[in-house]
């Protein structure tokens, strides 16, 4: 990353400060670190470590619990700052929203007993159980159980695209407690539960690595008669739907964010590469037919970039921004898919050789078109909840 982005970003920035010491601190992890981890598949446990002991994951955690107490928008600087370093965010960010489940909801014996040490580092809270083979998005409709037996819950089912699950202490998982024909209301009968997977793993748990295009620790998880505390239940059972959605908010607008650095890199990189590569006696960025893609897509990050910041600063006032978090997510994951393929496109054949990274960061950045919202649900919730279109589904 140029320091003459990285200025003119800071003239203007509430949050400085902060991203001077995220591009410090990525500055020690380089391109070859990244693609040695890719060809492996490995989790960049060192990069993880040092966001932490830096602070930077317990970004959202209150200084009563032993975090940052920072605003969302100062989250988003982080996790926006740490992709457009060339950096990948996705290996810890859900530490940052999915502790908010415990935050809002939970006791205050949890939230005592877990958020001090997940702010410190002893704990990481990286896996997210939702999504299940049969289900997918169609959350409502999910088949894993948890039966309550005496102190404990017994809980049998499967989870899909849990990221991280063997990098995690601790999970947040999703699983029903009242069969779905036996609630009133479509959104009731799911509970939310913290699983200490240290305890589980290997006897009623088993987690097995699903290998993707991009390097996202993705994996399986079946349980198996797992048994889970009755105080690891988050608020009330049953109310578990509603807990998830609170938080579903901040996930989007911090993703979005994510995006928005993946879009400042390639547009970095594309416009340092059309000044440097001379074809036919002059740069190519003279010609209009590369300078326009790369204008085009900093014009659309721009525009991203706004909504992002709107999401974030009526999130931080309470109100509700379903929708401005849905189109946050949306059109910064447009913005940076557009600006990676302009990348690739303004590289040639350079932009496929790993030693150039963009490859990689392509691939990573096209996961935001499905996750962890897809497109598609997207439109389909903007057309229902603000333009007072039918549901469609």
């Amino acid at each position: 990353m140029t320091g003459k982005r990285s200025a003119d970003h800071d003239d203007h920035d509430d949050h400085a400060e902060i991203r001077a010491s995220v591009r410090a601190l990525c500055a020690k992890f380089p391109g070859e670190y990244w693609r040695a981890l890719d060809r492996d598949r490995a989790y960049p446990t060192d990069f993880v470590c040092a966001l932490t002991d830096a602070g930077f994951l317990a970004a959202l955690v209150p200084e009563d619990y032993g975090g940052s107490g920072l605003s969302l928008r100062a989250a988003c600087a982080v996790l926006e700052e740490i992709q457009a370093c060339g950096c990948n965010g996705a290996a810890c960010h859900a530490q940052m929203y999915t502790m908010g489940t415990i935050l809002r909801h939970g006791s205050k014996e949890q939230k005592s007993n877990y958020l001090p040490a997940i702010a410190k580092g002893d704990l990481r809270l990286q896996a997210f159980g939702v999504t299940e083979p049969t289900s997918g998005t169609d959350t409502l409709s999910l088949r894993t159980t948890a039966r309550r037996e005496g102190d404990h819950y017994v809980i049998n089912g499967q989870k899909i695209w849990t990221s991280r699950a063997q990098h995690s202490d601790l999970m947040l998982l999703l699983a029903r407690t009242t069969p779905k024909e036996q609630v009133k209301k479509r959104t009731e009968g799911l509970s939310v539960f913290l699983v200490d997977m240290r305890l589980a793993e290997g006897t009623s748990m088993s987690i097995n690595p699903i290998r993707t295009m991009m390097n996202h620790a993705s994996t399986e998880i079946f349980f198996d008669d797992l048994r889970v505390p009755a105080e690891n239940l988050i608020g009330e059972e049953g109310m578990g739907f509603r807990y998830i959605l609170s938080g579903m908010n901040a996930e989007r607008i911090l993703i979005a964010a994510e995006c928005i650095g993946d879009a400042k890199w390639f547009i970095e990189r594309a416009s340092e590469y059309a000044k440097q590569r001379v074809l036919f006696g002059r740069p190519i960025g003279q010609n209009q037919g590369v300078q326009f893609p790369i204008a085009r897509a900093y014009a659309q990050m721009r525009a991203a970039e706004l909504m992002v910041d709107a999401a974030a600063r009526g999130f931080e006032a309470g109100q509700d921004v379903g929708a401005e978090a849905n189109m946050a997510k949306l059109l910064a994951a447009d913005a940076s898919w557009f600006a990676a393929d302009m990348c690739v496109q303004t590289h040639g054949g350079f932009g496929f050789a790993e030693e150039y990274d963009i490859e990689r960061k392509f691939r990573e950045t096209r996961l935001y078109q499905v996750a962890p919202i897809s497109t598609n649900l997207i439109l389909a919730y903007l057309a229902e909840h603000v333009l007072e279109l039918p549901r469609s589904y």
